[in-house]
């Protein structure tokens, strides 16, 4: 059989080719593995012994915390105070302080898109990886707490002891007083660090980890308000002075 036959009998089966090895950059470059971090097991260890310790202090809990089952509900009568599960506190908090369009609806939607956001406004991978990202943004996060920490609960002690939607009621229009009011607060308390950093020609990174301490700090201060701090007719107590014998620890 000469070549050429040989050639018209193969070339329908053919499933290899020819290729050269050759020395060249590749797609790879500056990403070899000095400058890798292995996720692989080191990241799932990690995770599965975060996981071990959180199922045993769940069990641990469950075991030291009597859950009893309570009476059949009585519609005529409500629980006072009638408080939700620990995980929704933070929300329920902040009906306290404004219209629930407001503050269970546009603000809460507002935090979602922004959590959702970051990846397109902090594209850079300069950082990726490090805690804070720089000294700098370790100054940041921790001056942004503090601030947080400071102005949170005095806006929520002051809105509850002189609640302006009441002292202003017939004066007002009830959508000012109710929506509009907090919703300005609201933003200048969580805009005035912004406008700190900015000063400073922060970098996008920056101003995320700004506006998400700011988020998350403020979302634990309102938790432990309205877990630790509302008791009998949701006013402010502190937690060893509730009044009928109430202790906010029944609702864990």
């Amino acid at each position: 059989m000469n070549n050429e036959s040989f050639s018209k009998d193969t070339s329908k089966t053919k499933t290899y080719s020819l290729v050269e090895l050759v020395k060249a950059p590749t797609t790879m470059t500056d990403r070899g593995p000095d400058n890798s971090i292995f996720s692989f097991p080191v990241v799932a260890i990690m995770e599965l012994l975060l996981t071990l310790i959180v199922v045993v202090l769940l069990l641990m809990m469950s075991l030291g915390v009597n859950a009893p089952l309570e009476e059949i509900a009585n519609p005529n009568t409500t629980t006072d105070p009638a408080k939700a599960p620990w995980y929704f506190m933070g929300l329920q908090e902040m009906l306290e302080h404004g219209h629930p369009t407001l503050m269970a609806v546009l603000m809460p939607t507002l935090m979602v898109l922004f959590v959702v956001s970051i990846p397109y406004i902090d594209n850079t991978r300069e950082g990726s990886g490090i805690w804070f990202t720089s000294k700098r943004g370790k100054r940041i996060t921790l001056y942004t707490a503090l601030y947080i920490l400071l102005v949170m609960p005095l806006y929520v002690y002051l809105d509850t002891t002189f609640p302006a939607r009441e002292m202003l009621r017939g004066k007002l229009p009830d959508f000012v007083l109710q929506a509009v009011f907090p919703a300005i607060l609201m933003g200048i308390i969580v805009g005035l660090p912004l406008i700190f950093v900015w000063r400073y020609k922060p970098s996008p990174r920056e101003m995320v980890i700004t506006l998400f301490t700011v988020l998350f700090v403020s979302a634990v201060v309102f938790t432990l308000a309205g877990f630790l701090f509302r008791g009998p007719g949701f006013e402010l107590f502190w937690p060893w002075d509730m009044p009928g014998n109430y202790s906010p620890w029944n609702n864990l």
